[in-house]
């Protein structure tokens, strides 16, 4: 099972055939060149002094919840717009799917507090 595979477990109900793109646009706004993966990520959040907060995902511990205004603080606009119209999503609707989703993603793509190999 892919890492998308589990975190569209996770999203379950959040994920109706509507949305079923918008693990793609998060990945697509994590790895756009504005954000620059998730070390990219990682310093956006440290910039804005929510790094305990991404530093809870990445690590073995409980995942931190992160609140709309929080993540509104730290997203880079341009990219969140570009990948929600390359997914047929409405940016707003993304943004709020993030504040569920996005500590999930970050928690699977950093098994042991690492990023996983490519491919995984």
């Amino acid at each position: 099972m892919g890492i998308f595979d589990e975190i569209k477990e996770i999203g379950g109900s959040m994920m109706g055939g509507e949305h079923a793109g918008a693990l793609s646009a998060i990945a697509e706004y994590i790895n756009s060149p504005q954000v620059g993966g998730l070390s990219g990520l990682q310093s956006m959040f440290q910039e804005k002094g929510l790094g305990g907060l991404v530093s809870s995902w990445i690590g073995s511990g409980q995942n931190l919840p992160i609140s709309a205004d929080q993540l509104n603080s730290v997203l880079h606009c341009d990219a969140l717009n570009q990948a929600a119209a390359k997914f047929g999503i409405d940016p707003n609707q993304l943004q709020s799917m993030m504040t569920q989703l996005l500590p999930h993603i970050v928690d699977k793509m950093t098994p042991n507090g690492q990023a996983a190999a490519a491919g995984q």
